[in-house]
């Protein structure tokens, strides 16, 4: 009989264990950006879309879990076409879907403060506030992904329904 070796049964181990703690670590809480509430409304409105031309989505994802929140509510403002972050046009809310997929429509983005930038946040009651404050790449010309994970407040797990 062969000996077992300390890598088989750790893998053992982990095959018939669960560890939260590592599933924590798996999908870690999105840390707030530096600048991401810069020009921040609260209570920005529910909203088709903040223009055309060009969009944000994303993913909104529970950590630890890592599984999507659906019917949360996502605020997307930048400067645009249509002005700059304090014009109110250029502020709204979108909800994500049953997926946790969030999709808003927005004008074409124009810099303000030397950069081509969307703020993404997130500040109901459930989850953690974030904001985020993504910085446009080369390839980002008409859309921009932002994909973030939220952290319950405490009280254990905040999902909607």
């Amino acid at each position: 009989m062969r000996p077992i070796t300390a890598a088989a049964m750790a893998l053992s181990i982990l095959q018939m264990t669960s560890f939260p703690a590592l599933a924590e670590t798996q999908c870690p809480a999105t840390q707030t950006m530096r600048g991401g509430a810069n020009n921040y409304k609260p209570g920005a409105p529910l909203v088709q879309n903040l223009g055309t031309g060009w969009q944000v989505s994303g993913v909104v994802r529970e950590a630890g879990s890592c599984a999507p929140i659906p019917g949360i509510r996502v605020q997307v403002w930048s400067a645009t076409d249509r002005g700059g972050e304090r014009e109110p046009s250029n502020h709204g809310s979108v909800m994500t879907d049953a997926n946790g997929r969030y999709v808003m429509p927005i004008s074409e983005i124009r810099p303000m403060g030397g950069q081509l930038h969307i703020h993404v946040a997130y500040d109901d009651p459930g989850y953690e506030r974030l904001f985020l404050r993504p910085v446009l790449g080369r390839g980002d010309r008409k859309a921009m992904t932002v994909d973030f994970v939220l952290q319950p407040t405490t009280g254990g797990n905040a999902q909607h329904s």
